[in-house]
């Protein structure tokens, strides 16, 4: 399954190097399932240990991880609501991505110019969030006018519709996501069919530079306001360094380790940034392995075993008997499957089961 994830942010915030760093980290076009990739995607491996242990004990012919993919949107500027700048396109963009990767700068460098004048990453995430309000505002308001008028024949669905429209209309209109709302899984199917911005998922990006002034390092006013938004609204965030990120692109994996020291970055910040978009997407994976593949299949956490199998082959779904099931550390410990078996490790699960983050699965139908 694609799902996609659409970085944006302001101008000068990093947006494109980051994209840059993820995308020289992209996955092979041989090992990955989809069609031709737009240049403004990047498909991102998604880092697994567990998918490599798996390979090796399989003496895998080929390895293929889950993936990502990332989206370089158009730069926002204040007024993309109303049309600035490229507004009408980067709102679009967004409406066709599945979850956003917001850009923020953390970092002071009088090189790099700033649309507001200074660096205060709280007031980047407002002007973006507004704005992404503000376009929901409009539309919302467009469509609850429409539903209104259609409604009053006591259709069910309009009903169902305007009722959802009606108690996400205050938060908008006080500045608030949609998301901020709390709806059961029925409301929350009528929502979805409104491509509202702020129903999106958002993870923040607190992109900082090597060298510079960076204000989680300064620990100032601007950080404690940064992290009482994070605390007070629970919004998710990593930091990365974009600029070393996309430098040691080309290093080899051996080497990155020293070059990290030397320039004082601890961790891979873009594993951690595509691990938490996964994460945020509320995906997991299961594993198939054997001689020829070992490979992890991206499905939405809460998958039946029929409905996890129809990622591989619809007939997995609809000609579904069983499947055969263990967890992945399970199987590393015995060795193989025929071990696995012999010990009793193996499970049989039918239709009803829910697949976990990490099983080993081999399907039967008929």
């Amino acid at each position: 399954m694609s799902l996609s994830i659409g970085i944006v942010g302001l101008p000068n915030v990093g947006k494109s190097t980051l994209f840059n760093a993820l995308t020289r980290k992209g996955v092979l076009i041989a090992n990955y399932p989809f069609a031709t990739i737009d240049p403004s995607v990047g498909v991102v491996a998604v880092p697994d240990f567990r998918l490599d242990k798996l390979a090796a004990m399989s003496n895998s012919q080929k390895k293929v991880p889950a993936a990502v993919e990332f989206v370089d949107i158009a730069g926002l500027v204040k007024g993309a609501s109303e049309g600035e700048g490229l507004g009408n396109q980067f709102l679009q963009h967004i409406r066709e991505v599945d979850a956003i990767a917001e850009v923020v700068r953390v970092f002071d460098d009088e090189d790099i110019h700033h649309v507001a004048g200074g660096v205060d990453p709280r007031y980047d995430i407002e002007v973006i969030d507004l704005e992404l309000v503000q376009a929901d505002l409009q539309s919302a308001e467009k469509r609850l006018d429409r539903v209104e008028r259609d409604s009053k024949n006591g259709e069910k669905e309009l009903v169902a519709e305007r009722d959802v429209l009606r108690k996400i209309m205050p938060a908008l209109k006080a500045g608030r996501p949609a998301r901020s709302i709390k709806l059961d899984v029925k409301e929350m199917e009528y929502a979805k069919k409104l491509q509202l911005l702020t129903m999106k998922p958002v993870l923040y990006v607190l992109n900082r530079k090597s060298g510079a002034i960076n204000v989680d390092a300064e620990g100032a006013e601007r950080w404690r306001e940064l992290q009482s938004f994070f605390e007070g609204s629970g919004a998710q965030h990593v930091v990365v360094d974009a600029g070393v990120e996309n430098d040691l692109s080309d290093v080899h994996a051996d080497e990155k380790a020293d070059f990290r020291r030397e320039l004082g970055v601890a961790d891979d910040g873009l594993d951690d940034l595509i691990k938490a978009g996964y994460k945020l997407l509320d995906l997991i994976s299961f594993f198939t392995t054997g001689e020829k593949e070992s490979r992890a299949w991206t499905i939405p956490r809460g998958s039946t075993a029929p409905g996890a199998g129809a990622v591989i082959h619809t007939d997995f779904r609809d000609k579904f008997i069983r499947a055969e099931v263990i967890m992945w550390n399970k199987l590393l410990e015995a060795g193989s499957y025929a071990k696995a078996r012999e010990k009793g490790w193996l499970r049989s699960e039918g239709r009803e089961y829910i697949v976990q983050d990490g099983d080993v699965m081999e399907f039967l139908h008929s």
